[in-house]
């Protein structure tokens, strides 16, 4: 076989594996397992006492719902600590929360980042349990409770809930947005049936406080660094879709863009700051599914995509066959619908055939401007955020 055959199936392989073939092998895998294993066991009540920390940035508009959806959470008296950082606010965000003396209120005028206010926050923690979640999400009345009975486990270092991208205003973004998380929400259930969920969320999710060491300033996706090293310590991330966080999509698809631009250069960083995860010799089925889920999607996946197109519009200039050229046809129609999804996006429109081979092109590409922000040093931690569509339903 030609290099330039390799590299063209190389790269499709690569592709299918990356987004389709992992979760084939999950779920094969995973039945294997219950042959051996049996069906998982429910898990009994368990109530420890529970920080949940929330960092606010300038959530004036939105921070009183936010409040009074934390305190109807359902959780024993006295057994949840509240926690509010509004460090840098300049909106009147620290003065709504001091208006609640159910809630603790820490700020500080700098702002530093929401890396550095969690590391704050959890020098005053003193719970076994935390739970972190965003200013700009609404739980579902369960959430805690639904968190904490995982530590029933001593095995269990960690739960991640489940991220709900809901009703907005039916732009491209919510559209893309929604579909991407309840594939990743697919993913997670069976990473977590298999071992390990590999990486939370930070819409929700939760850690023992004594697997919690500061993280490094510089960090730019703190959920995914905090999570995987309580893993590196032999313990598994659970996963609860019992609890949720509910967030508004996205107000455009730029909006949208920035985020995963972001989330892409913190992956890089993140390969490089979780190095020895990469020896599957010594963290065995945990590298598996941290390169099978996410190594690959920062790496070698969007590499596939021009390298695949490349070496076939080789081959089809080569004449290497019939074969060679209806794959490179099919390869046109997907980049022509990703291009006609994008025009669709830009004007707010839905259309399903066409919004998720768009979407697909859309994240790739925002972990090529991930990358050039890494090597350049150009991502910082301290996020602008990305603005929010107004939401049309609730809890």
């Amino acid at each position: 076989m030609s290099i330039t055959k390799m590299i063209l199936f190389s790269g499709l392989f690569i592709l299918f594996f990356s987004y389709i073939g992992y979760g084939i092998l999950l779920w094969m895998l995973i039945k294997i397992k219950r042959i051996f294993s049996g069906p998982a066991k429910p898990l009994p009540p368990f109530t420890p006492p529970v920080a949940l920390v929330i960092a606010a940035y300038n959530e004036a508009a939105f921070i009183r719902q936010k409040i009074e959806n934390t305190l109807a959470l359902n959780y024993p008296p006295g057994l949840l600590d509240i926690i509010f950082i509004t460090d840098g606010s300049t909106d009147g965000t620290p003065d709504i929360v001091r208006e609640y003396p159910a809630v603790r209120l820490m700020h500080e005028p700098a702002r530093l980042g929401k890396t550095a206010a969690l590391n704050r926050a959890m020098e005053q923690v003193t719970a076994p349990v935390v739970i972190f979640c965003d200013a700009n999400t609404l739980l579902n009345n369960d959430a805690v409770i639904n968190i904490t009975r995982h530590y029933s486990d001593p095995l269990t270092g960690g739960v991640a809930g489940e991220k709900k991208v809901i009703a907005g205003n039916g732009n491209g973004a919510e559209s893309t947005e929604g579909v991407y998380w309840k594939y990743e929400s697919a993913l997670k259930r069976m990473d977590a049936a298999l071992y390990s969920v590999v990486g939370a969320a930070g819409e929700l999710f939760s850690v023992r406080r004594e697997l919690y060491r500061p993280v490094e300033p510089e960090v730019i996706l703190d959920d995914f660094i905090i999570s995987l090293r309580a893993n590196m310590k032999g313990y598994r991330i659970a996963y609860e879709p019992g609890a949720y966080a509910m967030e508004a999509p996205s107000a455009s698809i730029r909006e949208e863009y920035k985020r995963k631009v972001r989330i892409a250069a913190g992956g890089f960083q993140s390969i490089i700051m979780l190095a020895p995860l990469l020896n599957i010799f010594r963290y065995g089925l945990l590298s598996f599914q941290y390169i099978g889920h996410r190594v690959l999607r920062w790496t070698l996946a969007p590499l596939s995509l021009p390298l695949a197109l490349a070496a076939n519009i080789v081959l089809v200039m080569q004449q290497a066959g019939s074969a060679y050229t209806i794959l490179l046809a099919l390869q046109v129609c997907f980049y022509a619908a990703a291009a006609l999804g994008y025009l669709q996006a830009l004007r707010e429109k839905k259309v399903k055939m066409l919004y998720i081979p768009f979407y697909f092109l859309f994240m790739n590409l925002a972990v090529f401007h991930g990358f050039s922000r890494f090597i350049r040093k150009r991502q910082s931690a301290v996020w602008v955020k990305a603005e929010r569509a107004p939401a049309t339903q609730r809890i």
